[in-house]
């Protein structure tokens, strides 16, 4: 089981790379099995990485396997499957997210889509990247969402899964852009609360985003 999602997490950060969310060393991603994670390790560079230099930690940040050290936001990680019960967490630079974190409080829900993520993007308050304070200030953003954006850092996202937690980050992204691009035009309109629960009750009428058959 570790081999495999050790293998899981060298392919997220080879398809985070070629989607131009991270340069270089810049994020980390991690996801469980069991009773330990694997996750990428400290100067790893994204989309070179392979699942043999993944370290792998107990849940207590203990170092069990692999040659290289693991990544220095594991307190933020380890926080997420202890706080949240996370399955999987990424953490990117991805350009969009981390310009509007500099900038905003919030991004609020601007398209429905971001109701996968809980709704607005809160931006946690700024913090040294690997301390105890940053991973606290995430997990306070975290409330009620699966993704948030970092002051002047980045954003992180998690879900049950490595492949929700990866598309959870595209969506964030997608999202900051599309926020991005409305503010230079004009001033966004956006969702509330109402609107946002009239979608979430339609996705469940509907089987939205679900494969069915005809008829």
């Amino acid at each position: 089981m570790l081999d495999e999602v050790r293998e899981e997490v060298a392919a997220a950060c080879t398809r985070l790379a070629g989607e131009g969310l991270v340069i270089g060393t810049a994020g980390n991603v991690s996801a469980r099995a069991g009773d330990h994670v694997a996750v990428t390790p400290t100067g790893g560079v994204f989309g070179q990485m392979t699942a043999a230099e993944m370290p792998v930690v107990a849940l207590d940040g203990e170092q069990v396997d692999g040659e290289l050290a693991p990544t220095s936001e594991l307190g933020l990680h380890l926080a997420l499957y202890e706080r949240m019960g996370a399955g999987a967490v990424v953490h990117t630079h991805a350009p969009f997210a981390t310009a509007l974190s500099c900038v905003v409080g919030e991004v609020p829900a601007v398209h429905y889509q971001m109701l996968q993520l809980g709704g607005s993007l809160r931006v946690a308050p700024y913090a040294t990247f690997g301390t105890t304070e940053l991973a606290q200030n995430v997990e306070q953003a975290l409330e009620g969402r699966s993704a948030c954006l970092m002051q002047n850092h980045g954003m992180v996202a998690y879900g049950h899964d490595l492949a929700y937690a990866v598309e959870s980050a595209l969506l964030v992204e997608w999202a900051c852009r599309l926020y991005w691009m409305a503010s230079a035009i004009g001033t966004p309109s956006t969702l509330g609360e109402e609107q946002l629960e009239d979608v979430a009750a339609q996705v469940v009428r509907l089987g939205y985003g679900a494969k069915r058959s005809a008829g």
